[in-house]
């Protein structure tokens, strides 16, 4: 009788083994991409205002755009599903895109070159005699 129980204990628990490498794997897949918000949200959150709506706009939205790129690659690396890959593929591409576009304009618009852009250009404001 003894034996007959541990190979029904040894039969359920051999059963059960496919079961919790999926629940493992999707616990493993759900904490990444929890860890990858909380990424996103305190970088978030450590952006200064500036005073320039335009520029904390884009502040903002960088951390937020890498944490996409981060839950993508998340996906690619966890996920099954071709429609969801290829939609974490191109959302990889297009918010890596967007963050190049993003780099650019807050470098042409950051406090130093606005100041440039905005001083006048040499013989400006004398009068013409």
């Amino acid at each position: 009788m003894e034996i007959t129980w541990r190979l029904a204990t040894l039969g359920i628990f051999l059963c059960t083994l496919p079961h919790l490498g999926d629940r493992l794997a999707a616990d493993l897949n759900w904490s990444e991409l929890n860890l990858n918000m909380e990424k996103m949200h305190r970088a978030m959150a450590s952006v200064e205002p500036s005073g320039n709506s335009d520029v904390d706009f884009v502040s903002l939205m960088l951390p937020h755009h890498q944490g996409a790129i981060d839950m993508a690659k998340a996906q690619l690396l966890h996920g099954t599903d071709p429609q969801m890959r290829r939609l974490a593929q191109e959302i990889t591409t297009d918010q890596q895109s967007e963050i190049a576009l993003m780099q650019l304009w807050l470098r042409q618009h950051s406090p130093s070159s606005l100041k440039e852009s905005q001083a006048p250009s040499p013989g400006m404001g004398k009068e013409i005699r």
